[in-house]
């Protein structure tokens, strides 16, 4: 993927030291994205490309919407980067920016079919949620343990809450921690670990309405 801002080319080797806040790698992509150098263009989009587009697709569930998004997700990081502060990893802005396109995407379509889908409910979310720290087990994805079963579970996502799907989306495919995923979304320890055990629940109750003996057995 060609990024948008330069055609300079030129070696990230040139490139040292690392300001507070981020890691040294971080640093040495950063300073090369705004240098205009196309090796960090490409090392980003390497590094980054696959597992962007794993989280959208999971949480639009269509691989077209899919790949068109990451696109835009890219533009935006490159367009962005001499704005981004640098007050959280290189991950956790991409990420961010990956989940609201997505979001916004969603919203746009849900307008545009008419649909009554409500994308800001989420049900209430005490401080009690913190009782739920701990993972009830291994989650739905953990015992998927053939093609059919991921299919049917993936299914199953399009169909949760978008923010409780978010959360699981982020902690069971894409194993990240539940610190990572509060600065990612921006909310609280407690909330990520409500949205997630209660996203996990709702996984597991539109899965047990499929007729597959598998299934039965996977979220037992």
């Amino acid at each position: 993927m060609a990024h948008p801002l330069s055609s300079n080319a030129g070696s990230l080797s040139i490139l040292a030291g690392a300001p507070s806040g981020i890691s040294e790698e971080d640093a040495r992509i950063l300073r090369g994205l705004r240098a205009g150098i196309e090796d960090a263009y490409e090392e980003l989009i390497q590094r980054y490309e696959q597992p962007i587009y794993s989280l959208i697709y999971r949480l639009l569930g269509n691989q077209s919407d899919a790949c068109d998004v990451v696109q835009e997700v890219f533009l935006k990081v490159f367009r962005s980067v001499n704005s981004f502060r640098e007050r959280s990893s290189l991950r956790t802005w991409i990420y961010r920016i990956a989940i609201n396109e997505a979001h916004n995407h969603r919203r746009w379509f849900v307008r545009h079919s008419r649909r009554e889908v409500s994308l800001e409910r989420e049900g209430s979310e005490h401080d009690s949620a913190l009782e739920l720290a701990q993972d009830p087990g291994r989650s739905p994805y953990e015992l998927a343990l053939d093609g059919e079963t991921r299919s049917l579970i993936e299914h199953a996502l399009t169909r949760i809450n978008p923010l409780f799907r978010t959360a699981v989306v982020l902690r069971d495919i894409q194993n990240l921690s539940y610190e990572e995923i509060a600065e990612i979304l921006q909310i609280s320890l407690g909330t990520v670990k409500s949205r997630i055990v209660r996203g996990r629940d709702a996984l597991r109750r539109e899965l047990t309405h499929k007729p597959s003996q598998d299934l039965s057995e996977a979220i037992a």
